[in-house]
């Protein structure tokens, strides 16, 4: 398995579930955003965008997907639940509102505040900031009672979840988390796979 990946970008996902999964894989790093910087990534990837997985045959470029083909190959199962099991609905759910509803407007605020910085945008990345910290109730009310998203135990709806919360540390947006929430995130940052995960890569020339 072959992952291109930037740090601290959305491919995150991919390298935590290999992580969890003591999975071999090779990691190739890029710069952010690599179709700007390392043009030559479009050969690889025609959208230019991060992550870009391989897996053989298979070829993906979705970073909530492949945590959750990932975790539904033989052997790794012990990171989702099963299509039968009552709570599947929900880890399908958390897992793509990971994406589709929390980390959206989180890229429009990382793109006027870092990437394209320029007054007249400022109100647009606070109007954004707002928004994604909206999208926080469902999960602010669900971390009330429950440690985790699903079954009452770590899965890649946390992996993909948690991945919005840590890109929203990193955009400092975390001084308007609710207690429970920043909880739940220092707890998923504790975990061995996470730190492994965070780390990968860094020291790396490619």
């Amino acid at each position: 398995m072959k992952l291109w990946h930037c740090t601290g970008a959305r491919s995150l996902r991919a390298v935590w579930a290999l992580e969890e999964l003591g999975l071999d894989y090779e990691l190739v790093m890029l710069p952010f955003p690599p179709r700007v910087f390392q043009r030559d990534y479009l050969e690889v990837n025609a959208l230019g965008t991060i992550p870009y997985f391989v897996d053989g045959d298979v070829e993906m470029t979705e970073s909530c997907a492949i945590p959750h083909y990932l975790a539904t190959r033989p052997g790794n199962e012990h990171l989702a639940v099963p299509p039968e099991h009552p709570a599947y609905g929900d880890m399908l759910n958390w897992t793509y509102h990971a994406d589709a509803t929390l980390t959206f407007p989180q890229t429009i605020v990382l793109r006027y505040t870092v990437l394209e910085p320029t007054p007249e945008k400022k109100p647009v990345a606070d109007d954004y900031a707002k928004w994604f910290i909206a999208r926080l109730r469902r999960l602010d009310a669900h971390l009330e009672n429950n440690d985790y998203l699903v079954d009452g135990r770590f899965t890649i709806a946390d992996i993909c979840v948690g991945y919005a919360l840590y890109f929203g540390q990193t955009l400092k947006l975390d001084e308007r988390y609710k207690p429970q929430t920043l909880a739940y995130l220092e707890r998923l940052m504790s975990r061995d796979a996470f730190v492994r995960a965070n780390a990968a890569g860094q020291d790396s020339s490619e």
